[in-house]
This record gives structure tokens, sequence and C-alpha cells, in this order.
């Protein structure tokens, strides 16, 4: 079943581009015609990009690995907020940091902070400490709070990024392409899609377009984590089946020497029966 339809991405108007002038020929490929000045994007080719991306982004998740969203234009900043939460994907909303991947370690020494900061609160330290004190580690709190708290439970780089815009986020594509870190974008007819592995052609400024790539891309993680957790499940209960069976193993194997004993005995028993039977024939035979 398709993830989306032709008119679903028409009402969203995804196919709306920028005007002419500010196109860059490397869209090409992706535009219909032009229309009062502004570029057309063919729904055709965002339809099977769309799917392409879905189930990529889709195994990506499958096999445990998160991916990062990064949208600080205004008019996707919350969408994008909101939608990674449901799925618990890491997100950046504010202001990417340069050197946020490519600089990793230092930015979770930054987390780190956030977190000690935390703890000084809930231990009682932070009660001691005098008012201007307080007011400058709460300061510094929500400055750290805005600016990597979507990524606080990011341990490790992401497996991919999914990026708004590709012409704001130029540096988090740049820094992902250093790395060899797939990207996931939404292209406009001003962007350029050569560095993106999985191009989306869509119009990255209105909210409907935004909000429905995104919902999209998200449902395929959705998907990938419910996968996920039912290999999990099926992985356990084989490795429960398999203990069981070790368990029942050895009564199995105590009852086949018993068993063994049984018909030992038995066949002394017939044994001594014959000879008992054959005695006096014996004697018989002897008296002649």
């Amino acid at each position: 079943m398709a993830r989306t339809t032709y008119d679903e991405l028409l009402d969203a108007g995804v196919h709306f581009g920028h005007l002419t002038r500010k196109w860059d020929p490397k869209m090409s490929q992706y535009i219909f015609m032009e229309r009062n000045g502004i570029h057309i994007i063919d729904l055709n080719k965002t339809l099977s990009k769309v799917e392409e991306a879905a189930a990529a982004i889709k195994q990506i998740v499958k096999s445990g690995r998160k991916v990062l969203f990064v949208a600080t234009k205004k008019q996707a900043k919350d969408i994008v907020a909101e939608y990674s939460k449901t799925v618990n994907m890491p997100f950046i909303t504010e202001r990417w940091l340069g050197g946020m991947l490519t600089n990793f370690a230092t930015v979770r020494k930054s987390i780190k902070k956030m977190s000690n900061i935390d703890k000084l609160t809930k231990d009682g330290t932070y009660t001691n400490l005098s008012k201007k004190e307080r007011l400058m580690i709460q300061r510094e709190r929500i400055k750290l709070e805005t600016l990597l708290g979507g990524i606080a439970d990011l341990n490790r780089l992401p497996a991919a990024l999914f990026l708004i815009d590709v012409k704001k986020e130029h540096i988090a594509v740049s820094e992902a392409l250093k790395l060899n870190i797939p990207t996931f974008a939404m292209v406009d007819t001003n962007s350029d899609p050569s560095n993106i592995d999985f191009p989306i052609p869509a119009n990255d400024d209105a909210t409907k377009s935004i909000s429905l790539i995104t919902g999209i891309m998200i449902k395929a993680i959705e998907e990938g984590l419910e996968e996920r957790k039912r290999e999990k499940d099926d992985e356990a209960e084989k490795e429960a089946a398999v203990a069981k069976a070790k368990a029942d193993a050895p009564e199995v194997a105590d009852r086949a020497p018993a068993a063994e004993g049984k018909r030992s005995r038995k066949v002394a028993v017939e044994a001594t029966a014959a000879v008992a039977d054959d005695a006096p024939a014996a004697a018989d035979t002897t008296e002649e």
C-alpha cells in the first residue's frame, strides 16, 4: 500500500516550488513545469522518492539505530519536535552548533554538564548556593536545554539525518558528508539535491507540506520499531523454548537408565525361570 497519494500531496501544496529566478539547475529533473513565474514540482517523482526514503529509514530504525531530525526554520521546528518525540528520536530545532557531529565528544560534555546541573537540584546542593550562583546556573541550564535538549539521550552519532530545507541546514549536510552519515531531506526548487542520499522533492516552506512528508517518515520509523520489537519477542520465545528443552533433557536422561534397569531385571527374571524349568529335566536324565 502506498504511503501517500497524489491528491494528498496536491492538497498539502507539496508541488509549489520557488520563483523561477531562485531555482537551482540541479533540481531540473524534479521540476514538472513553470506557471506564473513559479516552478511546479513533479509529484510523480515526489511519490517515488517518498517511498524510497521511507523504506530506507525504516530499515535503519529496525536495526536499532537513531535518526536525527534537523529543522531550524520557524515553520518547521514545532512540527518536527512534536513528531520526533512520538517515536523517541533526537532532534535539533533551535540552532545547529558547528561541529555537532564532527566534534560530538565536546557536545556530549555539554549534555553531561546539563545532567550534572539536574543532579545539583536533586541532592540539595543547589539550595546551599547564593542567589546569584543559582541564577547563573539556572540561565545556563535553560540555554543548554534550548540548544541540546532534543539530543540529551543521544549517546553516539546518529545513523542518519532527516532535514527540512538543505539550503538552510548546509552545515549539517557538510558534517554528515564528512562522516559518511546518510541524509534524508525535503529539497525545494532552490536547493541542491546532489549531496543528499535520499532527496524528497517538495515544498519545504508550507507547514502542511512539511507536516505531511515528516509524518510519512515518522510512520515508517514506527513500522521499523514495531518490527524490531516483534523480532525481539520471537527471539526471546525461541530462547525460552531452548532453555526449557535443556532443562527437560536431564529428566529424560534419568528416566532412560531406570527403564533400562527394569528391562535388565525382566530379562534376568525370565532367564532364571527358564533355568528352573530346565532343572527337573536335567535331574530326570541323571537318574536314568
